[in-house]
């Protein structure tokens, strides 16, 4: 018998073949996941009976033909009865296929979010290739019945003469879509989307290897190994993970999630940016390998799978609902990865120290551009200390802890290495008055540092900046008389001048400097971390000097030799004073030109007399 589609459905197939649909692959999935869920359906209906059903049976067989130029899929499942046909085929969208077209005229002709999820109409994907279409389907203790239509408006039902319970869908091929009759592209595409269906697949006979959802497993049926051999598969990787997270949910939202932490950082490798490798997707269908928008920009190192059923599809199953169900997906992993983070770093900190090592680059990019879980990502962050030996990192917490009764500050200070820091001049005047430092050797360390601004009350401060007002250092820690204060008053009047005020804004003797006869203050807004960025940034910009407090130690030995150089020969004090200046900057990081340091040492080495 022939049936007519009403004219707003024929309307809808021209939207499903020429506009919904971006890739034309997506319409095996679509018939894939069909034959899935009538073979559910079946397998459910018998456990619901009692009845006792042949699992075997329960299978997906696809056959191509190249030759031909047609493909076909027949699943064992439930079968469709003629009202099932007219239904479920006979009404694209059956949930209201007027009321789309309705929506779609008030949204201005576009397939916005709020139609999204609103009409199941995947099988129609199909006329996206198809020149025509027919359906052989037999429901238990049903007619046989056979559904034809060629994508114009009208369509047959009839009986034939199907054996077998079921749905079989063969498809001519249209001629530009000769790739979805050879074999190794339909393997492909079922791959990429169909790996863990439940049910058998075979491709012209030929029996496909699915994997196991193991996502959708408690974790007491895993092992370590069934997890790591999931991550290399998922992941495209050869080693192991380094951690990982496996949990279930059910509010705010129903998810299953697998998060993997891999042991390597392929940025630290010179790979250039990763992309998040979390995929989404619904009931054990692929729906977006990266997904955008699901997690903040640092969690791009994140390996794994989100399951949803609760994910509305839109008629194509392409994409979400609305970005705000994948950000809420993503923020409910988001938090309890989080919180996995920082029971480990409790309970076992060796092993927080080898994830951190692996993933401390995203947690820092986090705790600074993350407002929306930096309090969290801050506790996550390890340092070195000044208080320990070499190796043995802390937390700011711990750090808070150990503050001084007076203390305002978190002190920092930043260099390539530790021995470059403590032989710097900064470090020692908070030693000597048993403050502890953190040391920063990172050079995003110092922004994260800015970015946060403070801790748990405590303002974060560098070691080098012209702000930091330490305490009067202990009587056990000074060495040495100081030159007078005439002398000190004299000085300072002189190297402001030769040094001049493009150089330096003042010249102190705040008695924070122990053993360095100088250090140079950095008074600026820019730290010099953040200046060293910015001309890697930008190196054909002129970066505005720095704003310098030039520290002198009246104690050291070498500023009382500059005192009585300048009265014997100023020539040569002027010399030693440029060195001196140009040693503090290259200590503070914000020497331009180191050359002139070796040309001026040659000057003074030249002074000396035999």
């Amino acid at each position: 018998m022939e049936y007519q589609f009403k004219a707003e459905v024929k309307q809808v197939l021209d939207i499903v073949v020429n506009s919904l649909y971006t890739d034309k692959e997506i319409f095996v999935r679509e018939l894939v996941s069909n034959a899935s869920d009538a073979s559910e359906k079946l397998r459910f209906k018998k456990l619901s009976d009692k009845e006792e059903i042949d699992e075997s049976s329960l299978k997906i067989s696809i056959t191509v033909d190249k030759d031909a130029n047609t493909f076909a899929i027949e699943d064992f499942g439930v079968g469709m009865t003629n009202s099932e046909l007219l239904e479920n085929l006979g009404t694209i969208a059956h949930s209201g296929s007027k009321k789309f077209l309705e929506a779609l005229k008030e949204n201005k002709g576009q397939l916005g979010e709020n139609l999204i999820g609103q009409f199941g109409v995947g099988f129609y994907s199909v006329f996206m290739v198809a020149d025509k279409v027919d359906v052989f389907t037999k429901s238990e203790g049903g007619d046989p019945l056979h559904w034809s239509c060629d994508g114009s408006e009208n369509f047959t039902i009839q009986p034939c003469d199907k054996p077998e319970r079921g749905t079989k869908i063969e498809v001519s091929l249209k001629p530009d879509y000769k790739e979805f009759s050879e074999a190794p592209r339909i393997r492909e595409i079922l791959e990429k989307y169909s790996a863990y269906v439940d049910f058998p697949i075979f491709l012209n006979g030929e029996a496909l290897k699915t994997r196991q959802a193991i996502w959708l497993k408690s974790k007491s049926e895993l092992d370590d190994k069934q997890y790591c051999d999931f991550y290399k598969f998922q992941s495209h990787a050869y080693s192991d993970p380094i951690d990982w997270l496996h949990f279930k949910a059910d509010a705010p939202v129903e998810l299953n999630a697998l998060i993997y932490v891999p042991a390597e950082n392929p940025e630290r490798l010179g790979f250039g940016k990763t992309d998040c490798g979390v995929s989404l997707y619904c009931k054990k269908v692929l729906i977006d390998a990266s997904p955008k928008d699901m997690f903040p920009e640092w969690m791009r190192f994140a390996r794994g799978v989100i399951d949803s059923s609760d994910i509305p599809l839109n008629i194509s199953r392409e994409s979400m609902q609305d970005s705000g169900l994948t950000k809420k997906l993503g923020n409910v992993v988001l938090k309890r990865f989080v919180k996995h983070l920082s029971e480990i770093a409790s309970k076992n900190a060796e092993k927080y120290a080898k994830i951190y090592g692996s993933i401390g680059r995203f947690i820092k990019e986090g705790a600074a551009m993350d407002f929306d879980h930096r309090n969290d990502l801050a506790k996550l962050l390890r340092f070195d200390s000044s208080l320990f030996e070499d190796g043995k990192s802390t937390s700011l917490q711990d750090y808070v802890s150990r503050m001084k009764p007076d203390q305002k500050e978190i002190y920092y200070a930043s260099g390539s290495d530790r021995e470059t820091i403590e032989n710097g001049p900064y470090v020692e005047a908070f030693k000597a008055r048993g403050l502890e430092v953190l040391y920063f050797y990172d050079p995003v360390d110092g922004f994260v540092a800015g970015s946060l601004g403070e801790f748990e009350g405590k303002t974060f401060m560098p070691a080098d900046s012209a702000d930091v007002k330490l305490p009067d250092i202990p009587q056990s820690a000074e060495e040495g008389e100081p030159i007078s204060k005439d002398d000190i008053e004299s000085l300072c009047g002189w190297i402001k001048s030769a040094l001049g005020a493009e150089k330096i804004s003042e010249v102190l003797t705040s008695g924070r400097l122990v053993d360095s006869p100088v250090a140079a203050l950095n008074a600026d807004s820019i730290s010099p971390q953040m200046r060293a960025m910015l001309r890697a940034m930008n190196p054909d910009s002129k970066m505005p000097a720095p704003i310098i407090k030039f520290e002198i130690n009246p104690r050291s030995p070498v500023i009382k030799n500059l005192c009585r150089l300048r009265k014997d020969d100023e020539n040569l004090a002027k010399l030693v004073l440029e060195q001196l200046y140009d040693n503090a900057l290259l200590a503070a990081g914000i020497l331009d030109n180191p050359l002139s340091i070796s040309k001026r040492m040659n000057e003074i080495l030249a002074h000396i007399k035999a």
